[in-house]
Parts: structure tokens; C-alpha cells; sequence
């Protein structure tokens, strides 16, 4: 006779069902990383397209007045980041540039940065100033200013902001690509910087909105430096970048750059520098 085979089928005991699971969680474990690091690419992309506006907007200003916006408008310098004084910045002068004629018809530029007339206008938040792998605690619901990712390069060593800057954008510049003779590839027009809580905002041209070429720190850098203490009044600093490894950078011929935050002292200060007749070559940023 044959045996009757069984129809009960074994089910998972314990310890089989713990692997699976464990080899599920190794399994998310590794695949995180690799999520991030691919919303951060993202994220990079769309910072640096962010620059790509900026500098659009920068061209077509140049076009229409002839001429780079002011980096800031004050009546006398140094200027020092405190609330106090004209201190009109440059991004307030491309607002018709990047789509946003609202805010800029409401803007008063002679009152300037801290008047209460133009108060609504700076708790304004702009896209295209804010870089998506920051956040930004700002806007009207935070009642604080709305704040820039971004600032322009105003000379090329550590210096407060003033009139004689060899940069592109300071105090009550003017600079016409004629003037800019290193060469508009050679020459950073904007970069990346990180925000702290003395930031004055988009609107104010100090260095809310204008460094220079005296460092690029990455997040823990930035941190060590500025993150506890906000640096004093008088100095203005360089820049900085929330993207590991890299901060993005917008020259002045329009192209834009994902420099390592390592690279070269004496090559990020030529490249501040408008005419300081380096011998450039190929940027190896």
C-alpha cells in the first residue's frame, strides 16, 4: 500500500522569520544612502540653476542700464552688518529681472533696507534667491526678512565693504564688463553662502547679500566658524555651501561652477579679483 502523503504544509518558524526581516532592514539600510545622495543631486541642480537666473537677470540689467547694479547704495562707508543706514542691496535692483515686479514696485530703494515702508516687500520670500538644501526660517508668517542664499563677490581678500573693493558688486559700484579686465569667465560675479541669525536679508547689501574671496567653508566648517557666535559687525567673510563637498558659483560671462570646497586660496582670490592680471588658463576648480 502507499503511504498517504501529508497535505499540512510547514509554515516559517521564528528564527527564519527574524532573517528575512533582518535582511529587509540591510536591505532599506543601504538603499537610504543612495536615496539621499540623489535628492541632494537634486537639490544641487536646482541651486544651480538658481545662480543660472541670477545671472540672466545680471545681463539684462547690465543691457538695459549699461552697467552692473550697485552691490550696495549707502552715502559712505565701510558698511557694517547692522540695521542701520541706506544699505540697498543689489538683489533689489534685479527683482524686474526675476519675474517679481510686485515686490519691486513697493520697494523704495532711497528709503532703503530697514525702512517700515519697505518692510512688506523685504519679509517677501523669493525662490529664486533661496537655495532648496537650506532652510530658510524666514517670510511673513516668521515675521523676518526673507533671506538670499546667495551674495555677490565684492573683493578678493577679507575687507570690510566699501568703495575701493576690487570686486564686481560694492559699495556704489558700477562696473561695466569693459571695466572687468581678467576676463568675465575669470571672474565670480555670485556664490553660495550659508545663513545665521544676524542675517539682515535679501534687501540689505551687507553680507546678507555680498562676501568675498577669503574662503569657501562647507556645513561643519561654517559651523565651527560662524555657527555659534555670529561673526562681529566689521567683518564680512567668504563663502560658504550646504552641498557636501562643493559650492556652486555663478562668473561673470553667465556660466556656473560646482567648485570643491578645497580648492586653492590664491585661485579663489584671482578669481574674486576683476583686474588683478592673473595668468588664469584652464580653472582647475
Amino acid at each position: 500500500m502507499k503511504r498517504k502523503q501529508s497535505c499540512n504544509s510547514r509554515g516559517f518558524t521564528l528564527v527564519e522569520l527574524l532573517v528575512v526581516v533582518a535582511i529587509i532592514g540591510i536591505l532599506i539600510g543601504m538603499l537610504l544612502p543612495a536615496v539621499q545622495q540623489v535628492r541632494e543631486a537634486a537639490r544641487r541642480t536646482e541651486c544651480l540653476n538658481n545662480l543660472a537666473q541670477l545671472g540672466m537677470a545680471m545681463h539684462n540689467y547690465e543691457f538695459s542700464v549699461g552697467n552692473l547694479p550697485p552691490g550696495v547704495m549707502d552715502k559712505k562707508g565701510p558698511i557694517l552688518a547692522k540695521p542701520v543706514g541706506q544699505h540697498t542691496g543689489f538683489l533689489v535692483h534685479l527683482l524686474p529681472f526675476v519675474e517679481q515686479n510686485g515686490i519691486a514696485s513697493f520697494f523704495d530703494v532711497d528709503a532703503g533696507a530697514y525702512a517700515g515702508a519697505n518692510a512688506p516687500a523685504v519679509l517677501m520670500r523669493i525662490p529664486v534667491f533661496e537655495c532648496p538644501s537650506q532652510r530658510l526660517p524666514a517670510g511673513p508668517g516668521a515675521g523676518l526678512p526673507g533671506m538670499s542664499c546667495y551674495a555677490g563677490c565684492h573683493h578678493s581678500v577679507e575687507a570690510p565693504i566699501d568703495d575701493d573693493n576690487d570686486g564686481l558688486l560694492f559699495l556704489n559700484s558700477a562696473i561695466r564688463y569693459g571695466d572687468i579686465f581678467d576676463g568675465s569667465s575669470n571672474t565670480i560675479l555670485i556664490g553660495e553662502k550659508l545663513n545665521d541669525a544676524s542675517d539682515l536679508g535679501w534687501a540689505s547689501g551687507t553680507r546678507a547679500t555680498l562676501r568675498n574671496g577669503s574662503e569657501v567653508l562647507d556645513q561643519s566648517g561654517w559651523t565651527a566658524k560662524y555657527g555659534g557666535v555670529p561673526a562681529p559687525a566689521n567683518v564680512v567673510g567668504g563663502f560658504s555651501s550646504p552641498h557636501p563637498g562643493t559650492c556652486s558659483f555663478l562668473m561673470a560671462d553667465g556660466s556656473v561652477h560646482a567648485a570643491s570646497v578645497d580648492v586653492e586660496a590664491q585661485l579663489l582670490s584671482d578669481l574674486a579679483a576683476r583686474e588683478d592680471g592673473a595668468m588664469m588658463g584652464v580653472i582647475n576648480w
